[in-house]
């Protein structure tokens, strides 16, 4: 009897895994300007907790280079790396091709 409950239990926990995870997805990808005040309210933050937050979430603008090293869970030097040649790799796609050549 105590298996079959382990292994029941063990189905629940991996039929319901999915589920969960669907429905606790990354923040979007570019912010919205009303979702820091949404994902405060989401986390049920208030007071000084809310306050802070709402400052750095509205002080900190995601780039899509931003939302790619947040992708991979970068920190430290290995972030501020990957900023740097993903911000340059930017600014040489969005400069015109004939721009970069001096006479």
């Amino acid at each position: 009897m105590k298996k079959l409950t382990a292994v029941l239990a063990l189905v629940a926990v991996l039929f319901a895994a999915p589920a969960f995870a669907s429905s606790h997805k990354e923040a979007p990808e570019m912010k919205a300007p009303g979702s820091c005040e949404a994902t405060a309210a989401e986390k049920k933050l208030s007071g000084a907790a809310k306050n802070s937050f709402l400052k750095k979430c509205n002080a900190t603008p995601k780039t899509e280079c931003d939302v790619k090293a947040g992708e991979k869970k970068l920190a430290g030097a290995a972030k501020n790396s990957f900023l740097k040649k993903c911000k340059a790799d930017a600014a040489a796609m969005a400069a015109p091709a004939g721009a970069s050549a001096t006479k």
